[in-house]
């Protein structure tokens, strides 16, 4: 580098006065680095702060891309919609065994503020696409009710973690209105701050996070990860992709139908040419067309020599499908699936439906778990949740409808091989009905097999006795009466008589 600033020097070039050193911000530009001029949809990669977490404009694109796609983009739109049936079509309640926790619980769940009935839905829908959902909560004072507002994942600037613990988020920090004013909610753990967190935390949790309370969801984040992310992250450039490619076989299949008349005309110089363009008029539709034999009219289309593009079609579908583990003909493409594969091919599905209806049963359970304790706290109590009367239950609809016809069957069969074995002495009782219990599952039944065993054989001998005092009371009364005093033991039925034979008579 010496050698060429000697050379500016020599021919009269001066060098820039040194710029400043700033550092340089992502949101200076919304260019990738992949090529010049081009960038996905989903935009740039990870941030160098944190690389657990998108850069604060990706989360803030990945957020407004993925509510673009739901709306526009049909294949999107179901990769979203179709989880929601499963999970909400039949509505979810919330159970305590405590009939005055249940009352609590129905009057929130059922508030026309809360509204739970009519707002889950596009609150789970919101929580798949934005990765995020965040309520704020209002804690009326007297006897603590609980109404929970809706603060949007977009005005949300960062989440902070506990400095000991970035696995537990403890702070909302939202973005600047149009007046500067910025907002800071303590994020809701179920106890209090000093037998929770470090007495650092608890410091930063009061004195920094004064503006009220939260509770927080998120998705797909890493442990250590401070935001959550849609699920349509990993699809957003396939799903914009598959779009284009659908507008672009309209564009083909447009061109396919035009096509432009030909005029052939024999032995005609350029100029003769050119006057009959000028003259000519292209026929109407059933007109007739005279003319002598050098001139040759004729209709000709466009052979784009294009392959037929439905085995592409399927291709980019079904990587987007795959990859939200959604099977091809949830999305009209049938291919060559029969009832018993399409049976199969949905299990996947619905393990993955399985996992987020678990994660909301925790969810919708916590939220219970949170109306009860501050209820509790105006009254001056404090929950015990190792007990069951604060214990709260979210119930979802089943995923799938059972086709329990088989598992009556196997059913019937273990039951009569368990029987055998016991009787062979091969079985105990107690593991007999454990297998039983593994077959009940699949009817939505779950016991324990020693509870269940010992209620059994009392119920069992309850009977006995009812049997034997119905016995005793059909007997003549003088019998009955010795019977009770213990003074004689009921004798066996005489065996009815046999009816002579033929022979015998």
């Amino acid at each position: 580098m010496w050698l060429i600033d000697r050379l500016k020097e020599a021919v009269g070039i001066t060098a820039a006065p040194a710029q400043p050193s700033n550092p340089v911000r992502e949101a200076a530009s919304a260019q990738g680095a992949d090529e010049p001029g081009w960038r996905r949809l989903s935009g740039d990669g990870l941030s160098n702060q944190n690389d657990r977490d998108l850069s604060p404009m990706a989360q803030d694109r990945m957020q407004k891309v993925a509510e673009y796609l739901w709306q526009s983009n049909l294949l999107a739109n179901r990769l979203v919609e179709l989880p929601l049936a499963y999970l909400l079509a039949e509505g979810v309640t919330l159970q305590c065994k405590d009939e005055e926790h249940q009352k609590l619980l129905n009057a929130f769940w059922s508030d026309p503020i809360n509204n739970w009935p009519l707002k889950l839905t596009p609150r789970v829908r919101a929580l798949g696409l934005l990765g995020e959902q965040c309520y704020i909560a209002n804690v009326r004072e007297g006897d603590g009710f609980v109404r929970l507002g809706y603060l949007d994942p977009r005005q949300i600037a960062t989440v902070v973690t506990d400095p000991d613990n970035p696995e537990q988020p403890i702070g909302v920090v939202t973005k600047r209105d149009n007046r500067g004013k910025q907002h800071k909610y303590r994020v809701i753990v179920l106890g209090e701050d000093s037998d929770l967190f470090s007495t650092n935390t608890a410091r930063i949790r009061a004195e920094d996070f004064t503006d009220g309370e939260c509770l927080l969801y998120q998705l797909n984040k890493f442990p250590n990860g401070s935001r959550g992310r849609s699920d349509l992250l990993g699809q957003i450039d396939w799903l914009d992709a598959y779009d284009e490619f659908l507008f672009n076989e309209l564009d083909r299949i447009g061109y396919l139908r035009a096509f432009t008349w030909d005029v052939t005309l024999a032995g005609a110089d350029p100029q003769a040419v050119k006057d009959y363009e000028k003259e000519f008029k292209a026929p109407a539709p059933n007109s007739t067309f005279v003319h002598n034999e050098s001139v040759k009219l004729e209709a000709k289309s466009p052979s784009l020599q294009a392959a037929d593009t439905s085995e592409s079609a399927r291709l980019l579908r079904n990587h987007v499908l795959g990859g939200s583990t959604t099977p091809e003909h949830w999305f009209g493409g049938g291919g060559d699936v029969n009832r018993a594969a399409a049976s199969e091919m949905g299990e996947p599905t619905f393990k993955i439906y399985t996992g987020r209806q678990n994660f909301l049963k925790l969810m919708l359970e916590e939220v219970g778990r949170f109306v009860l304790w501050r209820a509790a706290d105006a009254k001056g109590l404090k929950p015990d949740w190792s007990e069951d009367e604060w214990q709260v239950t979210a119930v979802f609809p089943e995923l799938v409808n059972r086709d329990v016809t088989k598992f009556a069957a196997a059913m019937a069969s273990l039951v009569t091989a368990v029987i055998q074995m016991i009787d062979a002495g091969l079985l105990t009782e107690e593991t007999a009905l454990k297998l039983v219990a593994d077959v009940a599952q699949r009817f939505g039944q779950d016991f324990d097999a020693k509870a269940e065993l010992d209620a059994a054989r009392k119920e069992h001998q309850e009977r006995k006795k009812a049997k034997a005092a119905e016995d005793s009371f059909n007997l003549p009364a003088d019998l009955r009466d010795e019977l009770q005093a213990g003074k004689a033991q009921p004798k066996a039925p005489a065996p009815a008589p046999v009816p002579a034979t033929a022979d015998q008579a």
